[in-house]
């Protein structure tokens, strides 16, 4: 697991903020200028994400977001909540937002006082 990207997102959860993934891509070398690159960023997150489900913890890359365009996490994001079964896998625009901004609220609270 990458450990910049980790510790970057634990930090962000603490002090309940959001970063843009070309923000937090650079931590690894990457660029999101780059589709590789963007792939790499994808499976970066994935992991960090299996990591902590299996501590029982949300989803800490709900923190990463696109930066202008609709501030809203990626397809990456949704696709392995659904993976692990943690979102239905609905397109609906309503649902997926309120699934994410649900996985927001729980990050910021299980990391504010730790």
């Amino acid at each position: 697991m990458n450990t910049a990207i980790y510790d970057r997102l634990v930090d962000l959860a603490r002090n309940a903020k959001l970063a843009a993934y070309s923000d937090i891509a650079p931590l690894a070398g990457l660029s999101m200028d780059d589709e590789d690159d963007r792939k790499k960023m994808s499976d970066l997150l994935e992991e960090i994400v299996r990591h902590e489900h299996a501590a029982k913890r949300p989803m800490l890359t709900a923190l990463v977001v696109h930066h202008g365009d609709d501030n809203n996490p990626g397809e990456g994001f949704f696709a392995i909540a659904t993976t692990l079964g943690l979102f239905s896998g609905s397109r609906a625009p309503l649902k997926r937002l309120e699934f994410w901004v649900g996985q927001v609220t729980q990050v910021y609270n299980h990391w504010k006082n730790k």
